[in-house]
């Protein structure tokens, strides 16, 4: 630890009269202090907690959420596609508080292996407030798709209150997308003519789950495979009966997550999509 002192400094001020020139003495109202500057913060570690970290109220600029706000008793939300398991519920996010939640996660998750770069907070932040308002809008329909924001939340415990940005844990997204004319699979390179018509009949469509994440300190406790399943169930309750999702070749671990659920690589011989990135479909 190192240390560097500041001190007071004092101010000259010189006045010009007809007679004289006066001198003033002014003092900074600068109280003593000390900046600390330390060697070994990079090495610090957090006491982790089964909850989302969220930043202080007034550094956010979203208006009208509450994040004070109690999770409300599952009774009262009126839904009855749930998916229990465990200490958690999955299920469709409802409150604009735990789209919030949400979008933060994929901010956590998006700058988890760079947490250590300059004004990494205020990058979390903006991320967070475009994703809240991109999740809003695609949950609403306004880009003209269905999209559906899961989350996993903690269960209620008696004599036990949470609020909302406490309770959710886990969130992906589930869209129901059309085929383009001639692809079986999305991405798929096909000849097709300079303008084409998407077919939408319920048999051209298909599920696309994105934008998986876990609070790190909720993980290991089937989460992930449990959102997975019941995005799918999602799906097919929809008349969806395919479901793919991409993941990056070098992620291991999510391939792994994947294939565990039920999903399987598909044939990117003929796949407009990125070399970085495999298609999974759901097979089970």
């Amino acid at each position: 630890m190192s240390t560097i002192s500041i001190h007071r400094t004092e101010l000259l001020r010189i006045t010009h009269n007809r007679t004289r020139i006066s001198r003033q003495r002014y003092r900074r109202t600068i109280p003593p202090w000390r900046t600390m500057i330390n060697s070994r913060s990079s090495d610090t570690t957090k006491k982790d907690e089964l909850s989302v970290k969220i930043p202080q109220v007034d550094q956010l600029r979203s208006e009208g959420l509450r994040f004070d706000r109690l999770q409300p008793p599952e009774p009262d939300l009126f839904q009855q596609d749930r998916l229990d398991f465990g200490k958690f519920v999955a299920r469709e996010a409802i409150l604009d508080e735990e789209y919030w939640t949400a979008a933060w996660l994929r901010a956590e998750s998006h700058w988890e292996d760079r947490a250590n770069e300059r004004y990494v907070d205020n990058f979390k932040r903006k991320f967070a407030e475009q994703e809240f308002n991109a999740i809003k809008r695609r949950c609403k329909g306004l880009q003209g798709q269905i999209c559906s924001c899961i989350v996993a939340v903690k269960k209620e415990e008696k004599q036990i209150k949470r609020s909302v940005i406490k309770s959710v844990v886990g969130t992906l997204d589930l869209n129901i997308r059309f085929f383009l004319q001639g692809e079986t699979f999305p991405g798929e390179k096909v000849k097709s003519q300079l303008f084409c018509t998407i077919n939408r009949e319920g048999s051209n469509r298909y599920g696309y789950i994105a934008n998986l994440c876990v609070a790190k300190s909720a993980r290991r406790q089937g989460i992930a495979c449990n959102m997975l399943r019941f995005a799918v169930e999602s799906a097919r309750l929809s008349g969806v009966e395919q479901v793919y999702v991409h993941v990056h070749r070098n992620n291991l671990v999510a391939q792994e997550l994947y294939q565990k659920t039920g999903f399987e690589v598909v044939e990117m011989g003929q796949s407009e999509s990125s070399d970085d990135t495999y298609l999974l479909q759901y097979t089970r």
